[in-house]
């Protein structure tokens, strides 16, 4: 029976194990130019040290005003690759693995001028409105995702996720609520989520895995549920998507509606439904910090890896103290093992 430390396989990402820390805005960028600074090379390489098998780097963006704030990563510009490889490489060298989640936050971009999104639609009351992209526009955020998939390779990279969730610029597009466009763009609400796919896969070694985020379920009056997330997953596994994150919700009007429980492992069973319908390995995440938990998410193969947050911003160490409470075997940093 597989548990949450045993290896895993996809494509050429070998994973020593099964735990994830998931992409968290650090919000940390000091001069507001996008690029990783010392706080961003602790925060990610002490996860590594700390036995987790893969970690995400936070929401990185394809242009400046697709930034949820002007303290966020970007990936827009050639001088942003260096301090992203430096990150890389020490990674590695601590025995885990590493991928980038490139994004665009739409309307959500809080401090851009004037925000962009599929159709003129503040996301609340308290919000800029956007202005709506034009067709010709849209293919040109295609490209600059294409580009920033095509840096995030220079950097070394092991992996890249796409964030299709959590109210962001691919959610907008593929949400009824959000897209009320009447060109291609709105008569197939997939298509510019698919675009990206195919355009960062063109940019991929054909053996690197592609990830894609998604909001399984929005929670809000006239939103989508799973039976509909489960369809345009479907279009974007064509696509090219090699693995699902399966989170949800996405803030605001895109999630206050019916508020989701948060109890432990409330998501999961939104993970296993895009598991079983789309016959894809998925990442689950949401209050999944109790090592016996995330053992079960694995052991009942809900999910293929598990990502914990809050608790890896708690303890960059949660793994080490996963094992141990597991009785399971991990590689621990010669310098600790008299704690273990």
């Amino acid at each position: 029976m597989e548990n949450l430390f045993s290896t895993y396989k996809i494509k050429n990402l070998e994973l020593k194990n099964r735990v994830v820390m998931p992409p968290m805005c650090q919000y940390s960028v000091e001069k507001k130019d996008g690029i990783a600074n010392e706080w961003h090379y602790q925060h990610y390489v002490s996860r590594a040290v700390g036995g987790a098998g893969f970690i995400i780097v936070e929401m990185t963006d394809v242009e400046p005003d697709g930034r949820i704030t002007d303290y966020d990563l970007g990936l827009w510009s050639d001088e942003q690759v260096p301090a992203l490889t430096r990150i890389v490489e020490a990674v590695h060298s601590h025995g885990a693995k590493i991928g980038i989640q490139i994004a665009h936050a739409g309307r959500k971009a809080e401090d851009a001028a004037e925000p962009v999104a599929p159709s003129a639609i503040p996301f609340d009351e308290n919000s800029k409105t956007p202005r709506a992209l034009t067709t010709e526009e849209v293919k040109g955020m295609v490209e600059k995702f294409r580009l920033a998939v095509r840096r995030a390779v220079q950097a070394g990279f092991d992996a890249i996720e796409i964030h299709g969730a959590h109210g962001y610029l691919i959610h907008q597009f593929h949400s009824p609520l959000t897209n009320k466009r009447e060109d291609e763009y709105g008569q197939d609400l997939t298509k510019f989520g698919r675009e990206v796919i195919q355009a960062a896969k063109a940019e991929m070694p054909a053996d690197m895995p592609l990830i894609v985020r998604i909001s399984a379920k929005e929670y809000v009056e006239g939103g989508y549920d799973i039976k509909e997330s489960i369809e345009f997953s479907k279009a974007y596994k064509e696509a090219g998507a090699d693995v699902f994150d399966v989170s949800s919700g996405g803030e605001g009007q895109i999630a206050a509606w019916g508020r989701p429980g948060t109890h432990a492992a409330y998501q999961v069973p939104l993970a296993r439904q895009i598991k079983e319908a789309l016959q894809v390995p998925v990442m689950a995440v949401g209050r999944l910090d109790d090592p016996i938990l995330a053992n079960a998410v694995i052991g009942n193969e809900d999910a293929d890896l598990v990502q914990v947050g809050r608790g890896m911003l708690r303890n960059p160490y949660w793994t080490l103290e996963a094992a141990k409470q597991l009785r399971k075997e991990t590689n621990v940093p010669k310098q600790y093992e008299a704690g273990f």
